[in-house]
């Protein structure tokens, strides 16, 4: 486990971080597009989407010690 991978689970493990973390989740992972979304509005929303998951790994890697 790296220092950044412990700094991100105790920045995201607070009252607020775990707010934040919960907002963008909502926006990104659990957002749905309609059926005429537009190549790219696809594309953007996917690569949110990953780097939310990317945060959420960080984080599960450091409290599993990883």
């Amino acid at each position: 486990m790296t220092e950044l991978e412990k700094q991100y689970a105790r920045t995201f493990q607070t009252p607020s971080g775990k707010a934040v973390l919960q907002h963008l989740r909502k926006i990104t992972i659990e957002r749905t597009l309609g059926p005429n979304a537009s190549d790219n509005e696809l594309r953007w929303a996917e690569a949110n989407r990953a780097f939310v998951r990317q945060i959420e790994n960080i984080i599960l890697r450091a409290k599993n010690g990883e």
